[in-house]
């Protein structure tokens, strides 16, 4: 099943800022310090894991969607 033209290069745009966002939030959690104490945190290493989790579902979601794999809801009368 292939995307239109414009849904495609939509999902390709956000794949590409997803990443981009991945990557930083990546930087930022092996750039963090552990043996500073939690005082002297400027971002919570749990708050960036969850963000990093966050970010690979929507990278898996964008990917299935340009894969066509995903299921497309049923019509109001149940076809496809």
């Amino acid at each position: 099943m292939s995307c239109p033209t414009d849904e495609s290069d939509f999902l390709h745009e956000l794949k590409v800022v997803v990443a981009i966002e991945l990557h930083t939030a990546d930087l930022c959690h092996s750039q963090h310090p552990r043996d500073l104490p939690v005082t002297e945190w400027l971002v919570d290493p749990t708050e960036t894991e969850r963000e990093q989790v966050g970010l690979r579902g929507i990278l898996a979601a964008i990917t299935e969607l340009e894969n066509g794999s995903l299921l497309r809801p049923a019509t109001e009368d149940g076809r496809m």
